[in-house]
């Protein structure tokens, strides 16, 4: 008996350091010279200062500002350390009011907006940390973003178009904006909006 304990005992401690120590490291290193930037957290800067993640939806409340779909991570949302959706299901009474009160806060903040207000940007992601919007969501917001920073709407539009990615690999996923991405371009071209915080 002593000597199959002896073996469990080797066999566990070389699994640990092959799948605990060697495997990790080994990625770590093969990531740090592949993909040194996206191993590090997309982080974007501004300045030289780091802004956000390319990875990580934040919240965006001014006017100038695209807005990004509502949070359930963390307390107040966008908290990247407790990312997870909101769990109310299709007959939660909370959901409902909730994306009644987002509906009618959307409608009074984008006056000039044509059509209904797009289901995204009412309802979480499942991460409640997603940082995409579709190009319909974005543009839904045109109106708005171009009046609080006096420029024409199809001054705003070509920066929507311009930051449009496509399918992943051509037909995985769908569309999809960058809000962090799309509002420090508003930035560059218009200059961060006067008064306004993020």
């Amino acid at each position: 008996m002593k000597k199959e304990i002896l073996v469990a005992l080797r066999m566990t401690v070389v699994t640990l350091v092959l799948t605990g120590l060697a495997y990790p490291l080994l990625l770590t290193g093969v990531s740090q010279v592949l993909f040194a930037r996206e191993a590090n957290g997309s982080l974007v800067l501004k300045d030289g200062r780091v802004v956000g993640s390319e990875l990580i939806g934040q919240r965006f409340t001014s006017p100038a500002y695209f807005q990004p779909r509502p949070s359930a991570a963390g307390p107040d949302g966008y908290d990247p350390t407790s990312s997870s959706a909101s769990n109310l299901g299709p007959t939660s009474s909370k959901l409902r009011e909730r994306v009644v009160a987002d509906v009618e806060r959307l409608r009074k903040e984008n006056p000039q907006a044509s059509g209904p207000v797009p289901a995204e940007l009412v309802s979480a992601s499942g991460s409640g940390l997603d940082p995409h919007l579709s190009p319909e969501s974005a543009l839904w917001q045109v109106p708005r973003v171009a009046r609080a920073r006096a420029v024409t709407p199809a001054e705003v539009e070509k920066l929507v178009a311009a930051r449009t990615e496509g399918r992943t690999f051509g037909f995985l996923g769908e569309p999809r904006v960058n809000v962090l991405l799309l509002n420090l371009d508003l930035d560059a071209r218009f200059g961060p909006a006067p008064g306004t915080g993020r």
